[in-house]
């Protein structure tokens, strides 16, 4: 087993602080140069493994894990971008918690940046007269982060199904957690929100109320998501990513133009995924062998620091490469590898526990700040520019996460991880 200097952990400790960093202070340099600074970061591993090492095998696994990653996750942004939900009317708070639990469910099945991006713009224009901070905080809390946390169709989880996990474990383990989670913040918007509705005139809320009409266009696209689904789900590596392609390639060049101009698609957003994506596999690949032989040095022996620390992480860097270092640290406890496909059955049976910590922190606590993923800033992002009003980068902690999110997830951490 591959034993890495500590100092080879660096790229990928510089990575996250660019990705945590960098759009927020120097968006126009990091948007020119995130493919830079992403491969170029990524080299010094690769580097570090062909000539220091002598272990370029190691990486022929990361590149095929790497393809298999965005196939998945680039298939279904395309195919999710030729849906279009058309919501015309303004929503009372019960219709906009049943949205918010549509959006929730919605995540695990296209993952939460194509759940955020083709359902953000719907949201807005449901709340037109309306739309204040708490529509967006609760957006993201909930479709953009905690939707993600049961099925591996997006990072993090996608990355622990590359790694063996079986595809239905993270719904049969975390839901009731999950259920939680979902079910408190669906209380508190309600209040918020019946509290918001009630403050314009009677008039204006029977006007803009008494005729609400919804429609879906492109529906053939919903057919190819299932069968995109089904290819993740049942078929081979290889054989489900050529599947998953076509679907995508058939869905981009089917669906009509102004389905695509009504939802702003572009490729941009997936285009940037793999830049990032590319970079955080190279730089990871040390950390993770590292994690694996010297986890029981780290101090973690315990579900709740699994949970609040993995937690933690992703709420100020990216969740995905945090999801899986804690991962390999598991793996490490129970002295097994996260890269022998034989080794996850005895570490389900052993420290299954520790995954369930680690897939609920990392999953939920990215709502914590705008930084966590590409999902929560695209989200503010098209917010912005629709000209609604938006809570700025500190008031969303100081009037969201902290007062509502915090002890949300404190409840979850003392109902299943108090070990």
């Amino acid at each position: 087993m591959i034993d890495p200097h500590p100092l080879s952990t660096l790229p990928f400790a510089a990575l996250l602080l660019c990705l945590a960093v960098l759009p927020q202070v120097l968006p126009k340099f990091w948007e020119r140069h995130c493919p830079q600074v992403s491969l170029g970061l990524g080299a010094i591993a690769v580097g570090y493994y062909l000539f220091g090492l002598h272990a370029g095998a190691e990486m022929l696994g990361v590149v095929a894990d790497y393809a298999s990653f965005m196939v998945v996750i680039g298939s279904l942004f395309v195919i999710s971008g030729g849906v279009h939900l058309r919501v015309k009317g303004e929503a009372r708070p019960w219709v906009n918690c049943t949205f918010l639990l549509f959006g929730t469910l919605l995540a695990n099945v296209i993952g939460t940046t194509g759940a955020s991006v083709l359902l953000i713009r719907p949201w807005i224009r449901m709340n037109k007269y309306r739309f204040t901070d708490h529509h967006l905080a609760f957006f993201i809390f909930m479709v953009s982060n905690i939707g993600g946390a049961l099925v591996p169709v997006g990072p993090p989880l996608f990355l622990g199904y590359l790694k063996g996990v079986p595809f239905w474990w993270p719904l049969m383990h975390c839901w009731p957690g999950w259920a939680v989670a979902s079910a408190a913040l669906l209380g508190i918007f309600y209040v918020l929100d019946r509290s918001n509705f009630l403050k314009a005139p009677r008039a204006i809320r029977e006007l803009e109320t008494a005729r609400e009409e919804w429609r879906v266009d492109g529906l053939r696209n919903i057919a190819l998501m299932a069968g995109a689904l089904l290819a993740l789900i049942f078929l081979t590596a290889g054989v489900r990513e050529l599947v998953m392609l076509g679907l995508a390639a058939l869905s981009f060049f089917t669906t009509a133009r102004p389905i695509h101009e009504a939802n702003h698609f572009t490729l941009g957003p997936i285009k940037e995924v793999a830049w990032i994506f590319a970079g955080i596999f190279a730089t990871m690949k040390p950390v993770l062998d590292y994690m694996v032989l010297h986890a029981g040095e780290l101090g973690l022996h315990s579900d709740a620091q699994f949970y609040w620390l993995s937690g933690a992480l992703s709420g100020v860097l990216d969740n995905a490469p945090t999801y899986l270092t804690f991962l390999a640290a598991a793996f490490g406890l129970e002295h097994l590898s996260l890269d022998r496909a034989g080794d996850m059955a005895p570490f389900l049976a052993r420290g299954g526990h520790y995954l369930h910590a680690i897939t609920l922190g990392s999953a939920s606590f990215g709502a914590m700040t705008y930084l966590r993923n590409g999902s929560n800033l695209k989200v503010k992002a098209i917010a912005d520019h629709a000209k609604v009003h938006t809570p700025h980068f500190f008031a969303y902690i100081i009037r969201y996460s902290i007062p509502i999110l915090l002890p949300i997830f404190a409840l979850v951490g003392w109902l299943f991880f108090r070990r």
